[in-house]
This record gives C-alpha cells, sequence and structure tokens, in this order.
C-alpha cells in the first residue's frame, strides 16, 4: 500500500481541468488557389466546421487564421484576449460554449489552427471520448476537402491546475491521481492514436515579485541592475531542483510566456512575447533555461519542471509530481510567501502531437 501512495500524487479536490485540441495545417498556394480568395477559404471551412460539430456534439470551437497562438486558460468568465502574438481563451468547461472565427481581413494565413476546446463534467474520464469526436470530425473534414485533403498537425493538451498549499488555507479534501500518460490512457479508452507520435510532461508554477520579496531582497535590487536578485532566486530553485534529481528546468523572468516543446520537433525560439524552450526528454543530461533581464524588475517569475522519459512510469507520473511539490516547496520555504493567504498555482501538463 506504501508503494502505491508513492505513485499518487494527492491534489486538492478544488483543482481546475482544462483539455483542448488544436488541429493545424500549413495551406500552400494550391489549396487557396481553389478558392475565390482566402476570406472565402476561411468562410468554407467555417461553415463545414461548425456543422460538423454540431453533428458530433463539439460546443466549444474556433477558427485561427491570423497566425497566433491560442492560450486556454480556466475562468468563471467566458471572455477572449488578443494580443500581437497570442489570442486567450479563458472559459469554464461546465458551462461555456462558442463557435467563433478569429481573421483579420485580406490577411492570408501561414497556418490555419482548429481549437476544439472540451466542455461537460469530469474532462480526464472523458478525455478519449472527446478525442474520438475531434478525429472524427477531421476526417469528415478532410473528405469534405477532397482532393486538397490537408495534413493536420494534431496537438492535444490537458491541464489540471491547483493551489500547492490549499491545505494551509484550510482544504482538507484532495484525490489521489496517478496521473497516467496519455497513450495508453487513450488506447485504453479505444482511441486509436497513431504509433509515431511526441509526448511532453511538465509542471510550471509562477511567483509574483510581491512587495514582501522587494523588501526581503532589496540589498540585491538596484535599478537597472537586478542581476543579482535573479541569480539568487536561480540558485535556490535549481538546488531545490537537483535534491530531487530534476534536471530539465527553466526559469523565465524576461516578460514572455514560455512555450514548452519536443527537441525531436520544435528548435528554441522567440518573439517579443513568446519563449519557445525544447527539451529532449530522452537524454539523461541537464537542461537547464535561465532567461532573465537583468536591466528590468518583472512583475512575475515563471518556473517550468519538465519529465524526462524515465519519470514514464507504468502506473503514471504520481512520483514524478511528488518530486516537482517537495522541490517547489523548499524553494517557496526561502521566500517571503505566505501560504495562508497567498496561492502557489501549481499547472500540470500532459501534451500528445502527431501528425493526422
Amino acid at each position: 500500500m506504501a508503494s502505491m501512495n508513492l505513485n499518487r500524487v494527492y491534489i486538492s479536490t478544488k483543482a481546475r481541468n482544462n483539455h483542448y485540441i488544436l488541429a493545424e495545417f500549413k495551406p500552400d498556394d494550391a489549396f487557396y488557389a481553389c478558392f475565390d480568395s482566402s476570406s472565402a477559404c476561411y468562410e468554407r471551412l467555417s461553415r463545414q466546421l461548425f456543422a460538423l460539430c454540431d453533428e458530433y456534439e463539439l460546443h466549444n470551437v474556433h477558427v485561427i487564421a491570423n497566425d497566433k497562438l491560442p492560450v486556454v486558460r480556466y475562468h468563471d468568465e467566458a471572455y477572449t484576449m488578443q494580443t500581437e502574438k497570442q489570442i486567450l481563451f479563458f472559459y469554464n468547461p461546465k458551462f461555456h460554449e462558442a463557435h467563433q472565427n478569429y481573421l483579420n481581413d485580406g490577411y492570408q494565413a501561414r497556418k490555419i489552427r482548429l481549437l476544439f476546446l472540451a466542455t461537460g463534467n469530469e474532462l480526464r474520464a472523458n478525455a478519449a471520448t472527446f478525442h474520438n469526436k475531434v478525429k472524427k470530425v477531421l476526417d469528415a473534414l478532410k473528405e469534405g476537402f477532397s482532393p486538397l485533403e490537408p495534413q493536420f498537425r494534431v496537438r492535444d493538451h490537458q491541464h489540471l491546475t491547483y493551489d500547492l498549499f490549499a491545505k494551509a488555507k484550510g482544504d482538507k479534501e484532495s484525490y489521489g491521481y496517478k496521473l497516467r500518460a496519455l497513450y495508453p490512457r487513450y488506447q485504453a479508452r479505444n482511441c486509436t492514436l497513431p504509433e509515431e507520435y511526441s509526448e511532453m510532461t511538465y509542471a510550471t508554477f509562477n511567483i509574483p515579485v510581491s512587495r514582501a520579496i522587494k523588501t526581503e531582497f532589496q540589498s540585491q535590487m538596484r535599478p537597472g541592475d537586478y542581476g543579482q536578485f535573479y541569480r539568487t532566486l536561480e540558485d535556490a530553485f535549481l538546488s531545490s531542483c537537483a535534491d530531487k534529481q530534476l534536471n530539465m528546468v527553466a526559469m523565465v523572468a524576461d516578460g514572455r510566456l514560455p512555450i514548452i516543446r519536443s527537441a525531436k520537433i520544435d528548435k528554441s525560439d522567440t518573439n517579443r512575447e513568446l519563449q519557445k524552450l525544447s527539451f529532449d526528454t530522452g537524454s539523461g543530461d541537464n537542461q537547464i533555461y535561465s532567461l532573465f533581464n537583468e536591466a528590468n524588475l518583472m512583475d512575475t517569475i515563471r518556473f517550468v519542471i519538465v519529465a524526462n522519459d524515465k519519470d514514464k512510469k507504468d502506473m503514471g507520473y504520481g512520483r514524478f509530481m511528488n518530486h516537482v511539490e517537495t522541490a517547489i516547496k523548499r524553494f517557496v520555504a526561502q521566500l517571503p510567501v505566505n501560504v495562508e493567504k497567498q496561492d502557489v498555482n501549481v499547472r500540470f501538463f500532459q501534451h500528445i502531437s502527431y501528425d493526422y
């Protein structure tokens, strides 16, 4: 029984789930040439997609043809916010539904993205069913566009978000998660995936640079020079991770949002808003990114801890997340963070992607 508990991570029952699937393809000139205009292309695609989604009971679906990356988060109110590089979707899966287009007049997208947001209750339990429905929609959509038949890259994203210190705030109820890998979980539920696929599992958390932190580390902060402060936090974070043999990590304090990818598919890259970080999960080597701008003090510092292939157990990623939680607690204990009042939200990510 004790060994079983080591393979489970106990998370507050108030944890929030998100599940979405991104199906994207790159339309070439020949594809666009089949339509009177790019707008006509998007109009036909949207009309067919939304009709199919109604048939297969997919109630929150979006067409993105402005080359912005979708970022999905839980929120009690549904709203969408766009920046130059991103579209942020906030929604509650239990209640919110929508079929929308996101286009720019006269703009021809380099990549067309179809975003399927899971709805209803018990998202993790129903994940394979949701994935199967999306596959059926994509099959019918490809048939409807024959002989063009776009080649999709399907990216399945699942998040589990919770306050690491919920118990300190009086929330005593928890549930033991094994956190099984997506591929065997789907196969066991009659959702067949290709043999060739990429998988990433990781956890993130953020630390706001609060007034208490500024006061505690004021001797290390000088206008235009915050390098010593960042390096102090970097050392504390890396030391906490090393104690639990977590050797694929990142600290980002330059205002960008870290996007985690497999090194087998994507190279690390950056723009004004996003920082793509690529990790080779099959390597046993340390892979550490520490990105900060010494001249500027950020409002928030973002941290990432990535699972390697050895962390993928038959039981799941429960043991990995127990190590992650221990590392975060050791790190936070070195900061002036009042865990009885301040949330330290951990987000556990599971991604799987393949060509379809």
